[in-house]
């Protein structure tokens, strides 16, 4: 089934704040220099320019989520090697480079979210990403992507 697409008037729930935060990840990876990034992204000037990009970005944004999306964005700036070493870990038959940069987006996300944002369950986390992966990738990532994060979850025992 189809999401309706967010109207102005609607407000931010956490899913359409994690795929904001998904697609700020994702132009992580084309960065130098992340903090900056980051900063521009969360002036009203680089949120201006997200919402004629992509109407996604159009909704506004409930305080709780607008700090969701800086904890999480920064989660994955400030930790971006550990959660990479975590992914070439659970990767398994796979190197880093081969996935795509949108997969590599997912797994950040989700795995930041697990180790940074303790209020979000494991299991919802993964779910989330799947869905995702199901929404920006081929059919064949979201199993790959679903695996990767429960050999994660399992194999640093993290609660599901």
């Amino acid at each position: 089934m189809l999401n309706p697409k967010p109207q102005k008037t609607d407000m931010m729930n956490r899913r359409t704040a994690r795929e904001l935060a998904l697609h700020i990840i994702f132009e992580l990876g084309f960065s130098e220099n992340s903090a900056e990034l980051l900063d521009f992204r969360r002036s009203d000037e680089g949120q201006e320019l997200l919402a004629d990009q992509n109407e996604l970005f159009e909704a506004p944004l409930e305080n709780r989520y607008s700090e969701y999306v800086n904890r999480l964005t920064s989660a994955v700036a400030n930790n971006l090697f550990d959660i990479d070493v975590y992914i070439e870990k659970y990767m398994v038959g796979w190197n880093v480079s081969r996935a795509s940069r949108m997969c590599m987006a997912i797994l950040r996300l989700c795995i930041a979210e697990i180790l940074y944002l303790p209020d979000v369950p494991p299991s919802s986390s993964i779910n989330e990403a799947v869905e995702l992966a199901k929404k920006y990738e081929n059919e064949d990532i979201p199993p790959f992507i679903n695996g990767v994060l429960g050999a994660f979850v399992r194999g640093e025992q993290l609660e599901q």
